[in-house]
């Protein structure tokens, strides 16, 4: 989800603690502002990445894809989305993202990781396919220092499930496999040491995946979801679910989290939502089990290591919906697919589904704050007509007005400082639970834990905050503890 109980960043109180990332980070950057000469490097460099031709953010539509968000009622709007059509220069390619940020800084999380995500795909596939042109023009303009940097990050060991294990993979799945285990690591890195966004307590989902021609290679971190609409043997337009929700309530996640001395529970007052907490802390009670940033639970856990699974299309397969939570908890896989199929026009397809969920959630949960919503609908073959009682419509994509852009910009240039939230007093359902052993946490994250797809998360509705309490912690005591 997108918010959490203290999603409203303010000035703190007097003497009120901070996150030891958060308490150095302002002493730092008290007097930075957009003009100074780092900040305005940022803004140019993100004015650059935002003008590519090929690449959408905002709400409407391209030939190929559908794009619409709308922003829920518990504050500003945390998710960000994006289509990037001849993805690393290739003309037969797409890339499509949705993330959903939460913690009082998972807006800037979110579009931090939209934004440069894709950027680390393309140059570590750019890597794998080719070392010797690695270094070329791939849309942004030469490679800097940092991305370059990037490309001498170590494998991920850790082997990712695959739905179709049995199947001979395509090159193309283990090139893209690596590439974006290597990126997700790389992103989350980056954001560990990020001077202006604190996601210590923050973080976002991540379902990203890319199309070359008949191929579709996912990557999913967290609990937002993919699925594609295809049609059965009957010629019925069928929903297949094409990711896991990634929550704690999986027994492999559990387990993991359990081995690095996290805790996994659920309250009294929400028995359906499993989350994980501190070894010694009631807090901060985040309801998925990978994130990215969310470094407070980082040792005890939490991971960003993305699932990565691989689909041949066939002509039956005709759009694949990624969206996140907030539209999960209110509708099922077989009623999006059904509201995409039907809707008026394709151009007009994400923001049908999302109105749908919307007016869900107001008759489901007429007493919870609708959620923020963003949908993602890739259309797999653009001149198809048979889309049931779809058709492609004109295209209609929404210009980015300068005004839009230099918004979403300075977002990332004007963070206040978070206020803590007290200790939650709610009871627990079962007993503190941790499993022996001195394991390195970087370790357990190479295992290979087998996740069962019957275990896909579906069951439980999530109708609350993705993060219960935030953790206290006292500057001055963190600064003598590193001494």
């Amino acid at each position: 989800m997108g918010s959490c109980f203290s999603a409203e960043s303010r000035s703190p109180l007097p003497g009120s603690p901070l996150s030891p990332h958060l308490a150095n980070m302002k002493k730092r950057n008290s007097r930075k502002r957009l003009g100074s000469r780092g900040s305005s490097f940022e803004y140019r460099k993100d004015e650059a990445l935002h003008r590519i031709p090929g690449r959408f953010f905002l709400n409407g539509s391209t030939d190929v894809a559908s794009l619409f968000t709308q922003q829920g009622k518990k504050g500003t709007n945390q998710d960000a989305m994006i289509v990037w059509e001849n993805f690393g220069s290739r003309t037969d390619t797409v890339f499509c993202g949705i993330f959903d940020g939460h913690g009082p800084y998972g807006h800037l999380v979110a579009k931090r990781v939209r934004d440069h995500l894709p950027v680390k795909l393309s140059a570590h596939w750019e890597a794998n396919v080719s070392s010797e042109d690695v270094f070329r023009d791939f849309g942004l303009g030469s490679m800097t220092s940092e991305d370059m940097s990037l490309l001498s990050v170590d494998k991920e060991s850790r082997p990712s499930i695959d739905f179709l294990e049995s199947e001979k993979h395509p090159d193309i799945f283990e090139t893209l496999k690596e590439s974006f285990l290597k990126a997700f690591k790389a992103m989350d890195r980056e954001l560990r040491v990020h001077p202006s966004i604190d996601s210590f307590c923050s973080g976002t989902t991540a379902v990203t995946l890319v199309k070359q021609g008949p191929y579709l290679v996912i990557g999913n971190v967290g609990d937002s979801r993919a699925v594609l609409g295809t049609r059965d043997k009957n010629n019925m337009l069928t929903a297949v679910q094409l990711t896991v929700d990634l929550k704690p309530n999986l027994p492999a996640e559990a387990e993991r989290i359990r081995r690095c001395k996290g805790r996994v529970f659920a309250l009294h007052d929400e028995p359906e939502v499993t989350r994980v907490w501190l070894p010694n802390n009631d807090s901060p009670g985040l309801a998925m089990a990978r994130a990215f940033g969310d470094f407070c639970l980082k040792d005890f856990g939490l991971i960003s290591v993305p699932e990565i699974t691989y689909r041949h299309l066939t002509e039956n397969d005709e759009f694949v919906v990624l969206a996140t939570d907030g539209i999960w908890d209110v509708l099922s896989n077989e009623e999006a697919v059904e509201i995409i199929a039907s809707a008026p026009a394709r151009s007009s397809a994400a923001r049908a589904l999302v109105e749908v969920a919307i007016r869900a959630w107001r008759y489901k949960y007429p007493t919870s704050k609708v959620d923020d919503c963003a949908v993602v609908c890739l259309f797999l073959d653009s001149n198809s007509n048979h889309l049931s009682t779809a058709s492609n419509g004109n295209t209609e994509v929404q210009p980015t007005s300068k005004d839009e852009l230099d918004n979403d910009i300075e977002e990332n240039n004007n963070l206040d400082v978070l206020t803590p939230l007290n200790q939650s007093g709610t009871t627990r359902t079962e007993e503190e639970t941790s499993l022996e052993g001195n394991e390195d946490p970087s370790k357990l994250e190479d295992m290979n834990l087998d996740i069962g797809i019957n275990w896909s998360a579906l069951e439980g509705v999530s109708r609350v905050n993705t993060l219960v309490n935030l953790p206290r912690f006292i500057p001055e005591k963190e600064e003598k503890a590193g001494k």
